[in-house]
């Protein structure tokens, strides 16, 4: 089983990827928060960040696009091809309402024969391994039946299925019937997404489709750094956690204008790692109160120190 770490925006940036990839078992793919494509002739100062080989060094990170403009996703692709990558994902998932009004992410799925055209136009100028990461449709399930007739106009080299519907966003259960027909009528490589948050989850996955080889892991592994290690036996202490968290905080400080800013930013981290601590929920309430680095390090020390 290979094991992906989803694109989060905002957390799995290349600060939380380099130090994951340091002391947890590495994933076997990374993959970038969504690069939307713009007029400039190169990335911005936060792009080129994410995308630098040295911020990413000895991954095997893959850029994610997010554009329902064939151009524009080619002009992108061969300017992350100068970077040395050799893969791009095109993001159909995304069920942000701003996105989604635009045509983008999972909004894109409306237009069946525009997204057509946009595969057509992209894979007859385009030579670099091309992979999706979509939903199934936009109100009912139903709709990927003609979703998946594109895609397997395509040699995609891998198609990354989250199977909800855009309406769920992150409500619901997966519709695993849609997936186990996508598992029967696919052409392309198929990966799993969504809800495997637990060492059963991943099992229980496995177990009813061992004929799928790819797994993508998002809140899983916010939640639970270590969950991938777990399946294979090799559980993380909590010192490995907690120099994995300073880590990724240290990095923030350096790179961060003002003690404010880094600790919103690891508010977000901690929003989903408290949930791996039995005194979590209680820690998290001071972690989310602290003001400055000095209230934040306590409350950061406190729960740790309960944990021993």
């Amino acid at each position: 089983m290979y094991y992906y770490l989803a694109p989060m925006e905002g957390i799995t940036t290349w600060v939380f990827r380099k130090a994951y990839h340091k002391y947890f078992r590495p994933m076997d793919k990374y993959f970038t928060p969504f690069l939307v494509p713009h007029t400039h002739k190169d990335f911005n100062f936060k792009e080129k960040n994410e995308i630098l080989p040295e911020h990413n060094a000895g991954q095997n990170l893959v850029p994610q696009i997010l554009t329902n403009n064939a151009e524009d996703f080619v002009r992108t692709a061969n300017a992350l091809k100068r970077y040395g990558y050799e893969e791009v994902n095109l993001n159909l998932g995304c069920p942000s309402g701003t996105v989604v009004s635009k045509g983008r992410g999972a909004g894109f799925l409306r237009d069946i024969e525009k997204l057509d055209r946009f595969f057509d136009e992209v894979f007859s100028s385009l030579e670099m391994k091309i992979s999706v990461k979509t939903r199934i449709g936009i109100q009912e399930p139903g709709e990927f039946e003609e979703i998946l007739e594109v895609y397997n106009r395509y040699p995609l080299s891998e198609l990354i299925i989250h199977p909800r519907i855009r309406q769920d966003f992150y409500k619901n259960r997966p519709n695993m019937t849609v997936f186990k027909d996508a598992c029967r009528n696919s052409r392309n490589v198929l990966c799993y997404n969504g809800d495997l948050c637990m060492e059963e989850d991943i099992q229980k996955f496995h177990d009813s489709f061992p004929q799928v080889p790819a797994v993508m892991i998002g809140r899983g592994i916010l939640k639970n750094p270590g969950l991938v290690g777990e399946v294979e036996g090799s559980a993380a202490d909590r010192e490995t956690l907690r120099a994995f968290h300073d880590e990724i905080y240290h990095t923030y400080q350096e790179i961060m204008s003002g003690d404010k800013n880094t600790v919103f930013k690891m508010k977000e981290f901690w929003s989903y790692l408290n949930l791996s601590f039995e005194y979590g929920e209680k820690c998290w309430k001071k972690i989310k109160k602290a003001q400055s680095a000095a209230e934040y390090e306590r409350a950061v020390e406190e729960i740790f120190s309960l944990e021993d």
